[in-house]
């Protein structure tokens, strides 16, 4: 497990995530949690067939409850799912993109960095982006996402959390859509995967 936690840490610290931060009243604890995988067919103890998730390895979060509690809720509202797929509905081309490392494209006020501390058995460090965790951070990834595509989305751009959607009616008009969304990432400084 240390080893997973090391990795994370010198990642996050190579990209400026994070930083090391000597205290704060702020500090929260990391546990980890499994990264679920595919789904696989075992055997229980009654030998019957079960289908179970694989565990592929472990994802370092951080308990962000003391400061959750602490925080004015955001209820900026969030996309319904039936919604989305409605309008989508009667388009024949799609493209479907993810955000890389979603949250962590979106700047802290470094007012409220200390607030983002964390503690873990390689130091104290504090993040520079926005971690998952935060009860706020799908409003404001979402609110961030509509400034951007304020004139594209339930167009041609469906924007879910991480998750993106650009369509149209015609092979033609869905790549024009993801063109122009492309070219507002861009200069959004937005990257996918």
């Amino acid at each position: 497990m240390q080893e997973v936690v090391k990795k994370e840490i010198m990642k996050l610290l190579d990209t400026s995530i994070i930083y090391p931060i000597a205290d704060s009243p702020w500090v929260s604890p990391i546990y980890y949690v499994p990264k679920k995988g595919g789904i696989t067919v075992v055997t229980n103890e009654n030998d019957e067939l079960v289908p179970t998730r694989t565990v592929t390895g472990w994802r370092v979060c951080i308990d962000y409850h003391k400061l959750n509690e602490a925080t004015a809720k955001d209820h900026f509202p969030l996309p319904f799912m039936d919604q989305m797929l409605e309008r989508l509905a009667g388009n024949k081309y799609f493209c479907f993109l993810d955000a890389f490392a979603g949250y962590f494209q979106i700047p802290i006020d470094p007012m409220d960095q200390e607030k983002m501390t964390f503690t873990c058995p390689f130091g104290t460090y504090a993040y520079r982006r926005m971690p998952f965790g935060l009860c706020n951070a799908p409003a404001t990834f979402q609110r961030c996402m509509l400034a951007i595509f304020y004139d594209m989305i339930e167009e041609s751009v469906e924007v879910f959390m991480d998750d993106f959607s650009v369509f149209g009616d015609s092979f033609d008009k869905c790549l024009n859509n993801l063109d122009k969304m492309l070219q507002r990432c861009k200069d959004a400084h937005l990257v996918f995967n």
